[in-house]
């Protein structure tokens, strides 16, 4: 499968938002921001073994969210502040679907629109 035909996606991230990016025609074309996915934090908890289970059960939300942007992924880059973006290689490792997905990960500050879809497109070229 030459390089060209990869269907390839970029995701800046952190434990609530993330940023979604991919190819035009899913194959093919510049890369563009596919969606934006948020997630809000949960309120008080009565223990904080409660309060972990909700962090996690957000997380995964999210990590849902985000998948349903990337349809037959090849590449992924995944980038972000903290530890969401190795949880999400992770869980992406746990599911049937992705798990032959090629990853790679990066650390970086939050970018506005443009300089993130100009970090993905340095990623896989």
């Amino acid at each position: 499968m030459s390089e060209k035909n990869k269907k390839q996606f970029g995701v800046w991230m952190d434990s609530h938002h993330a940023t979604i990016v991919g190819r035009e025609n899913i194959d093919s074309g510049e890369f563009v921001i596919l969606g934006h996915e948020k997630v809000d934090g949960q309120g008080r908890n009565s223990s904080e073994n409660a309060a972990n289970n909700a962090e996690r059960d957000l997380l995964h939300k999210l990590f849902k969210n985000i998948t349903t942007h990337m349809q037959n992924v090849d590449e992924l880059h995944v980038t972000g502040t903290g530890t969401a973006q190795e949880q999400f290689i992770k869980y992406l490792n746990e599911t049937p679907q992705y798990k032959n997905v090629e990853t790679k990960e990066s650390t970086s500050n939050k970018m506005d629109d443009e300089s993130l879809i100009e970090y993905v497109a340095a990623q896989f070229n």
